[in-house]
């Protein structure tokens, strides 16, 4: 009886563990912050408007199906809140039927009233968490060359700042300096690219604030900082997305293409600002097998 009760822990313990909670940053590494002390605000179940510190939420394949491959989901919420389940979960546990690592990340929002510097501490929170996922690598049985990022609306801007911006924002020091935040690959969902003409304001707003000069806004308008260093990247996109309009992933692949950046981008006619695990057609719901397809042709480079 003993040894079964043993055997059953065990297992627990595994699954528990396979769904683990990691924090971004050790204790007093976190910076840009005024030291005040916040709790979690959750506005409703699966979307939180606050948070203290950057977390991580692992899913872990089963050892015997896991590839190399890793990617960190950055749920969107327009900087507003976190969509961590629909725009979090759900997306992690499609990739571990894939057999890739998925890590969600709950990122301080600009809005938080202990940042400093409202605009770069989603940034830093991004770069620290593939960081920390790279530096330990092995441990999570993954390749520290095949680590992406799944950004969607606001976190596919997000994920676009932390493909683009080369400089590093963590203050992190020792041996972190030698360990790039810069993900390999990058899938983007419906992303806020444009903060002027083509913007949604409210992610425009809640990160930038109300009166952001025109350079300031040009500034964090991605399409204005690819180069011929980002990472490959793949975009999906809604024709009649009310939010976000399509034009963002336009922009982003012309300049994707200007800078010789591999890639593509698929427009479908319908999906709105909701493409996601589960579509309303058929035809929207094609990306999660365009998705598996282009992860798998970088898996086979």
């Amino acid at each position: 009886m003993k040894n079964i009760t043993l055997i059953f822990s065990i297992f627990i313990a595994i699954q528990i563990s396979s769904q683990q909670k990691i924090a971004v940053w050790e204790k007093g590494t976190m910076p840009n912050s005024k030291g005040i002390k916040l709790g979690i605000v959750e506005e409703k179940e699966g979307r939180i408007t606050q948070i203290q510190e950057a977390e991580l939420f692992a899913f872990l394949p089963a050892k015997e199906e896991r590839k190399k491959m890793a990617i960190i989901i950055i749920p969107g919420g327009g900087y507003k809140h976190l969509t961590y389940d629909l725009g979090g979960y759900s997306y992690a546990k499609w990739l571990n039927t894939l057999g890739i690592s998925a890590f969600v990340l709950n990122y301080r929002l600009p809005t938080s009233p202990d940042l400093k510097q409202r605009e770069i501490g989603p940034l830093q929170d991004i770069q620290a968490a593939i960081k920390l996922i790279r530096k330990n690598a092995e441990q999570y049985g993954i390749s520290a060359d095949q680590i992406g990022v799944l950004g969607t609306s606001a976190g596919g801007h997000l994920a676009a700042m932390v493909s683009n911006i080369p400089i590093d924002y963590t203050e992190l020091k020792g041996d972190w300096t030698g360990v790039s935040q810069i993900p390999n690959f990058a899938i983007l969902v419906s992303p806020v690219i444009d903060l002027g003409e083509f913007a949604h304001k409210g992610s425009r707003n809640n990160l930038l604030g109300e009166n952001a000069s025109l350079e300031k806004i040009k500034e964090y308008s991605m399409q204005h900082r690819v180069t011929e260093k980002t990472p490959n990247t793949i975009l999906f996109h809604a024709q009649n997305d009310p939010a976000v309009p399509v034009i963002n992933s336009i922009l982003y692949y012309e300049a994707m293409i200007k800078n010789k950046v591999k890639g593509a981008m698929f427009i479908f006619p319908e999906g709105e600002h909701n493409i996601g695990i589960s579509n309303k057609t058929e035809l929207t719901d094609n990306w999660k097998k365009i998705g598996e397809d282009w992860l798998g042709d970088m898996i086979a480079k």
